[in-house]
């Protein structure tokens, strides 16, 4: 290969939400990118299966953080609403516990409050409004000191809060668990239960989970919304904008091997044998793809190995049926009786609980009309990341649907199941290399996790990261927050160099300097 140029591209491996949105920022402040994505479309786990007909969404469901968006197409000189139509959910989610009643949360924080008076008692509405309040807080002392900011070690967001807001420190409660601090607020453990599947959302057991978990609670509270025509309309509409600011997007296109020359990154070989170079090379995959080598015998000095366990994987079913019974909502939740069993199951045993919380995503619902004939279904249980060591079969995963299916006849919901595609652990650790099948890089677990997770800089100079494995975390608004992070981290880096400088750095939080992103030395 020969000496990188400044005419060469940022190369970035895969088409999920980080690294479009990279290329997104990188495009508009003329920096030539090409991504390389290994599927057909683009999107990452935010995929849509075709069963009996129907595209069905099989990853995310929901938008957050609506204006985490706004800003990215806004950076980028238009408005996400000339792209894609959101929908308000005015309902957040319908749960369940055994046949007898529902209980709903609403995006409306009072008819929220109003209902767990109702299900539950004056006296738990009132623990209920504190709760809120709390999560508030911390939401906003972590926004930018966190979410939105490079790498920092525990130290340094200490010191990034008590800057900001000298009182907002006493937040973090960097020993306690999930669990633990709702016992502050929900005597009643299926509150506990409830508010404890925050940690099921980056694949962690509420157990052994940061407190600061309770701050979805205020996301939650912002906004959710769901994208027109469902969340794959949204990765088309941000990989479509990159491709108008020049961007070039390569489908089918699987990376064999990160090139390093020099001590530095260099480009990347195909799987075709091709080799494309470039002036830094941007990885958008599971960070444990580069530990174990699916990235080439180079990238395994990127990072240093990982001590945290792998998060969750799932059992996941996409299907269309027709449903009887109680009144679903567009998200519904069946849980488990025995919470405590259950993650001992899938982080202790590894295996699959004997009685699973599920999730039951009806997506022609929450928009209006109950609609009429069959439906498009979503149904997840959470299961343990082994698709490398075990192979689920039909004979496995069947009976498992009619468990779940025979779950929800107990609650009150019939479900008539005419056409089903199942996915395993086995089939997401084929989809993403290096992952396991796990859906959410390593768990949460402890109030180091946080700080574990790698920044937007490797160990080797050029090579850079983002995805939901990195830092802030994983889920679809966090990896676009992080695509961003990783994308000013490169154009910092390339604006020190004298080959090349941008005209300006995209987005509202300070570029990073190279001190600031503690991932080269974590």
């Amino acid at each position: 290969m020969t000496k990188a140029r400044s005419t060469d591209p940022v190369l970035i491996i895969g088409a999920g939400m980080g690294g479009l949105a990279a290329a997104i920022d990188l495009s508009a402040n003329g920096v030539p990118v090409t991504l390389v994505e290994k599927a057909q479309t683009p999107g990452g786990k935010m995929r849509t299966l075709q069963v009996g007909g129907q595209a069905i969404d099989a990853g995310p469901t929901v938008m957050t953080l609506r204006s985490g968006f706004d800003a990215l197409f806004e950076d980028a000189g238009t408005k996400l609403d000339d792209h894609v139509r959101l929908i308000t959910a005015e309902r957040l989610a319908r749960h369940a516990w055994d046949g007898d009643d529902t209980f709903d949360l609403f995006a409306d924080p009072q008819r929220s409050v109003d209902e767990v008076g109702r299900f539950f008692g004056a006296k738990q509405a009132d623990l209920f409004r504190r709760f809120l309040k709390e999560g508030g807080r911390l939401y906003d002392a972590l926004d930018a000191t966190f979410l939105r900011a490079p790498k920092y070690s525990p130290v340094g967001l200490a010191g990034r809060m008590l800057l900001n807001d000298p009182a907002s420190a006493t937040l973090l409660r960097p020993f306690s668990t999930l669990w633990g601090a709702l016992g502050d607020y929900f005597p009643d453990q299926r509150l506990r239960q409830l508010f404890g599947r925050y940690a099921t959302y980056c694949g962690a057991s509420p157990y052994d989970a940061p407190a600061t978990l309770i701050m979805i609670a205020e996301l939650e509270q912002r906004g959710v919304w769901y994208v027109d025509g469902g969340m794959h309309k949204l990765a088309q509409a941000i990989a479509k904008l990159a491709a108008s600011l020049g961007a070039t997007l390569r489908y089918g296109e699987a990376v064999d091997e990160v090139l390093v020359e020099g001590g530095r990154a260099a480009g990347v070989r195909l799987a075709s044998g091709e080799v494309v170079r470039g002036q830094a090379v941007l990885s958008n995959a599971d960070p444990d793809a580069l530990r174990q080598g699916h990235l080439g015998e180079a990238g395994r000095k990127a990072l240093p190995q990982a001590s945290m366990p792998r998060s969750l994987s799932a059992l996941v079913w996409t299907f269309t049926g027709r449903p009887s019974g109680i009144e679903l909502d567009r998200h519904n939740v069946f849980f488990s009786p025995d919470y405590a069993a259950e993650f001992q199951a899938l982080f202790g045993a590894q295996r699959i609980p004997d009685d699973p919380t599920i999730y039951l995503c009806a997506q022609d619902r929450g928009a209006g009309a109950t609609p009429e004939g069959a439906e498009r279904f979503l149904m997840l249980v959470n299961a343990p990341a082994d698709g490398d060591m075990h192979t689920y079969t039909a004979e496995e995963t069947d009976p498992w649907l009619d468990l779940s299916l025979n779950k929800l006849k107990a609650c009150g919901l019939k479900l008539d199941v005419e056409a089903v595609q199942t996915t395993a652990p086995d089939g997401f650790a084929a989809l993403f290399p290096g992952s396991s099948g796990a859906l959410y890089g390593r768990a949460l677990h402890g109030w180091r996790a946080p700080f574990a997770r790698p920044g937007a800089r490797s160990r080797i100079p050029g090579l850079y990261l983002a995805g939901g494995g990195t830092h802030p975390g994983p889920g679809v608004p966090t990896s676009m927050l992080g695509g961003r992070t990783a994308a000013r981290s490169i154009l910092a880096d390339l604006a020190s160099t004298p080959r090349y400088r941008p005209a300006g750095i995209v987005g509202s939080t300070p570029t990073p300097s190279a001190t600031t992103d503690a991932s080269a030395s974590s």
